[in-house]
């Protein structure tokens, strides 16, 4: 049997986490681990100034008390990680997951992601998290660094979940982007879905080859698959198709090019999981 991990944070995203990791579960018999991290800032309190003009007793009595501040902020983020945890596990079992076991971990996500996902397939996260401005459109610190990191399919969940019924894939002829479509094809319990390949940029006779090898690929995996040559800004177009066709999930290769050249150029990745309102399947 497959494994999902789940990455939750208790944050407005975590029901939505949950909900998409049951939607898969419904599909595929799979076990569901949920893993919530606790990070620094958890489990410590913020530091405190303590230079100055104070006496030796009173300094010490002030660490004594700063120590005593950081114990209790760690057990309580300890109980709260539990209930997230135990509320995580309520809300899958109520989905119909049978199978469902929950970690909490101390450290940074990646390398929490990275220790428990040698025998998971997929791993769902939300686009932001808890300390996200939800006003800025800014997605999630961790979220770039868990899919560089990982050689596993991750799936982006969006704010609130909604049932799954068409699938857009932006298909750019790139290795991740193929990694996609041959994933999906294999997929047989959801070759119900309807599947749309698209694919934006100039036009070129061996860009519409490789579009028209994507589908058919699908289509030998058993779907009702479409493809579509469009002109454009790839975050702009896919983003307004998903929008005006009502697409209900995007595959998408995920950060062909490096930090560096994202850092100057910006990166389609980062773009479409701001831009769009419905989850991301991404594939390195």
């Amino acid at each position: 049997m497959s494994k999902l991990l789940a990455v939750i944070d208790g944050s407005a995203y975590s029901a939505s986490v949950c909900e998409h990791a049951a939607w898969i579960a419904e599909h595929t018999p799979t076990d569901v681990e949920v893993m919530h991290v606790l990070g620094r800032r958890d489990v410590s309190s913020d530091p405190f100034n303590l230079s100055g003009s104070i006496g030796l007793g009173a300094r010490s009595a002030l660490l004594a008390e700063l120590a005593e501040l950081d114990a209790q902020t760690a057990r309580l983020s300890q109980k709260r990680g539990r209930a997230i945890l135990e509320d995580a596990e309520t809300l899958l079992k109520e989905r119909g997951v049978s199978n469902v076991t929950t970690k909490l971990r101390n450290g940074e996500i990646v390398d929490s992601v990275n220790a428990r996902e040698a025998d998971a397939d997929l791993i769902v996260i939300g686009k932001r998290g808890e300390a996200a401005d939800f006003d800025t459109g800014h997605l999630g610190s961790n979220l770039e660094r868990v899919v560089r990191s990982t050689h596993l399919p991750v799936l982006v969940a969006s704010r609130s979940f909604k049932p799954i019924k068409k699938v857009l894939v932006a298909f750019d002829g790139g290795p991740s982007s193929v990694k996609a479509v041959q994933y999906f094809a294999k997929q047989a319990q959801y070759n119900k879905l309807e599947c749309h390949v698209l694919t934006v940029g100039p036009y070129s006779d061996e860009m519409l080859h490789q579009l028209e090898g994507a589908v058919a690929t699908l289509k030998d995996g058993g779907y009702n698959a479409s493809g579509e040559f469009l002109a454009g800004q790839p975050e702009t177009v896919i983003a307004e198709n998903i929008e005006l066709a009502g697409f209900d999930l995007l595959l998408m290769g995920a950060y062909g090019h490096s930090r560096i050249r994202n850092l100057i150029i910006g990166s389609t990745t980062t773009e479409m999981i701001r831009s769009c309102k419905v989850p991301v399947l991404l594939f390195r």
